[in-house]
């Protein structure tokens, strides 16, 4: 259910709604969003790449990952939730993308703690079964959560609530129902979902990953498959993470879509 619940983020916030919304009502102009999106992302990007390799060691040895999990989760939400406050007002731009930039570090490094549950949840026989189970949850919660935002929020002329459509109100909601989906279908991992420490303090973890980690790089040319095959996933994943960064907003920018159709 973790993968059903916070593919909503990236779905509604990062490729369709909100990052159109940002663009087409928020910044000055289509092309000066583009642009400021663009760097949101890019420095998502570094600190993630930056984040990423500690935490990773400290998931992959300190055994407990619900609590960092946890952390991240709450940290995705909290930036949804702020979204909602983003006025359609190019002085909002920085709001907007500051929190862009927390909810998408949020969200990408609480996978690094939840992909290193899979070996704790799974026997080796039954991990890319289950793997790939919970990939197409994941795109199956982040179009349920799109067409509900769809039909309750954006292609309606009586907006759920009572919303006031003058204020972008409508649209700015759509922020607030990823939160609340992100949080009730996160619930049965945290209530669930075995965790098991292995007694290492996380100052140990890290110190013990980081060595291990350093140690695989200095001997990379012993793994040249595996090396092969992380930088052909990494240039792989990059090129859709573009798309899906870019998608609704080249729609809406160059077709001259509205958010309807962005979304449809």
């Amino acid at each position: 259910m973790f993968d059903w619940a916070n593919s909503a983020f990236p779905t509604v916030i990062t490729t369709f709604v909100f990052a159109t919304y940002f663009t087409m009502f928020v910044a000055e102009s289509t092309t000066a969003g583009t642009v400021a999106w663009g760097y949101g992302q890019s420095l998502a990007a570094l600190l993630i790449a930056l984040l990423s390799p500690p935490l990773g060691a400290i998931a992959d040895r300190g055994g407990r990952r619900k609590p960092w999990i946890l952390v991240f989760t709450v940290l995705c939400v909290a930036a949804s939730v702020c979204l909602w406050f983003t006025q359609p007002e190019s002085s909002d731009v920085i709001w907007a993308l500051t929190f862009v930039v927390l909810g998408t570090v949020g969200f990408e490094i609480g996978m690094v703690f939840y992909n290193a549950l899979l070996p704790e949840i799974a026997p080796p026989e039954r991990m890319g079964r289950l793997s790939g189970w919970g990939w197409g949850a994941g795109y199956a919660g982040g179009l349920a959560c799109l067409s509900v935002a769809l039909v309750g929020f954006v292609q309606t002329d009586t907006p759920w609530f009572g919303l006031d459509a003058g204020t972008a109100e409508p649209v700015r909601a759509t922020a607030l129902l990823v939160a609340v989906w992100f949080s009730l279908f996160a619930l049965p991992l945290f209530l669930w979902t075995p965790d098991r420490p292995t007694g290492e303090r996380t100052i140990e973890a890290l110190r013990d990953g980081l060595m291990t980690l350093i140690t695989t790089l200095r001997n990379i040319g012993r793994y040249a498959q595996t090396t092969r095959f992380l930088l052909a996933r990494m240039i792989y994943i990059d090129g859709l993470n573009t798309l899906f960064a870019f998608g609704g907003i080249y729609a809406a920018g160059t077709f001259g879509m509205a958010l309807d159709e962005v979304i449809l």
